[in-house]
């Protein structure tokens, strides 16, 4: 054991004498700044693998699309907008309802976000009102029949989104 007393405090005299506490300073605040900023270095590779971005198969425009499971309204991919952004001139809504929709192209459940575009009057296109996993209202964050126009300055209602929030839990 002593000689490894003698070998630590040899080698940690020989350190101080060499090397200026300044010096470790500058080194320690290097070390801390570039580990810090490894995060911002570009990662593109890993986002286009991530298993939270659904397989796209399908027509959005139809009613039939995977996303649609619990949509009730008109398809804002048929009024201007696409699945996920609503069509100029409208506004999306901050207050959603959200379902859980099953995609045979990958064969995983994702939850979506129902979120309707307000502003204009109805649109009158592919209307689509599939009612899968529907609640009675007395659960208004799984029903898809209230208005949800609530939030923004105008309470008319244009049509529907459907957003893919991310992978559901397996059961």
């Amino acid at each position: 054991m002593k000689f490894l007393d003698q070998l630590f405090e040899q080698r940690s005299r020989q350190l101080a004498q060499h090397s200026s506490r300044r010096g470790m300073l500058k080194g320690l605040g290097a070390l801390l700044v570039g580990g810090a900023s490894i995060p911002l270095l570009p990662v593109a590779r890993a986002a286009a693998q991530s298993p939270g971005r659904p397989v796209e198969e399908g027509d959005p425009s139809s009613c039939d699309y995977w996303r649609y499971c619990a949509i009730d309204g008109f398809l804002c991919d048929c009024c201007g907008g696409t699945a996920n952004t609503c069509p100029p001139g409208t506004e999306m809504s901050p207050v959603t309802w959200i379902g859980t929709c099953h995609n045979p192209a990958d064969g995983r459940n994702y939850v979506i976000s129902y979120n309707d575009c307000c502003g204009k009057s109805s649109c009158g296109a592919c209307l689509c009102m599939r009612d899968e996993g529907d609640r009675p209202i007395y659960r208004p964050d799984k029903t898809n029949d209230i208005n949800w126009c609530l939030g923004t300055s105008s309470a008319a209602y244009h049509c529907s989104t459907a957003i893919v929030v991310g992978l559901a839990f397996e059961e």
